[in-house]
């Protein structure tokens, strides 16, 4: 507070109390020239006697020393007032210290509230400086970051998009839309599971990551290869996965040409109950 102020503070010594005889004998007199002199007086508001305290102050601080000349006011206008410098522009807040460590997703919890730190920092302590308004962080007494103090409901997050690593940074440019014009260009099926993947989610953003990962297919696999897999996911179920559909790239299943298959099945197999090993799976026609 003192550095804020530009000024010092310099205690009194220890069993010494010579050094506040001034500002005690001050209090003394105060007390005789204005709550003495008022405690019989009747006020019917806070304003009525802060009033009448600031008047009988005016009185004291111009009334005349008894053993040497001038006033007080005097010796404040004289000694006191060319030495007063201005104000700063902000009032001093009061700050509380505590330490956290750096969670796995580059936040620290500090009373409740989650707050992000650059991703470098993870899994190491650090000490935070709360004022009223503010955070700040600092490390090895190097300040890092700061953030705006959250209040409220406990559990918020005051997340700056330079703190996070390059991977969770990109899907901030991101979004359904963008995701499912890409995939239109790949092809209907492939659009058809993106949109799939982004409605089996509450959050739509938290299906970015597997639309990313799928559309990604495309460079290892090929464009055409993906749109295969997908069209064969989707024989398979309604709502496929990122999963399922590189099952089907990395096993091959994708360049299996699917009405060949049904069209020999079906010439093949005339049982209504379904696909028949026949007796030459077991061994023979002979066998029992």
């Amino acid at each position: 507070m003192a550095e804020h102020y530009d000024t010092a503070v310099i205690p009194a010594r220890v069993r010494a109390p010579r050094d506040k005889a001034s500002a005690e004998g001050t209090v003394g007199v105060i007390s005789t020239w204005i709550t003495a002199a008022i405690r019989n007086e009747k006020f019917f508001s806070l304003t009525e006697l802060n009033r009448e305290i600031h008047r009988r102050l005016e009185l004291f601080n111009h009334a005349p020393f008894q053993k040497k000349e001038g006033s007080r006011y005097r010796v404040y206008l004289t000694d006191e007032k060319p030495l007063l410098t201005p104000l700063p522009s902000t009032l001093y807040e009061l700050s509380q210290w505590k330490q956290a460590t750096v969670q796995f997703n580059y936040h620290i919890s500090v009373d409740k509230m989650q707050y992000s730190v650059p991703c470098e920092y993870i899994k190491q302590k650090v000490d935070v400086r709360l004022t009223r308004s503010v955070i700040e962080v600092f490390y090895h007494n190097q300040r890092i970051c700061s953030h705006k103090r959250l209040y409220g409901r406990p559990g918020q997050y005051s997340t700056m998009e330079i703190h996070m690593p390059e991977d969770h940074q990109k899907y901030l440019k991101w979004n359904g839309d963008r995701f499912i014009t890409w995939a239109e260009k790949i092809g209907t099926s492939t659009s058809i599971t993106i949109r799939s993947i982004l409605a089996s989610y509450k959050v739509e953003q938290q299906g970015y990551k597997a639309c990313m990962g799928l559309l990604k297919l495309a460079d290892r696999y090929s464009v055409k290869r993906l749109e295969a897999a997908c069209h064969k996911a989707l024989s398979y179920t309604p709502h496929p996965s990122y999963k399922s559909v590189k099952n089907i790239l990395a096993t091959g299943q994708d360049k299996v040409n699917t009405s060949t298959l049904e069209s020999s099945a079906s010439d093949d197999d005339h049982n209504a109950y379904g696909y028949s090993r026949g007796a030459g799976y077991y061994g023979g026609k002979n066998h029992d």
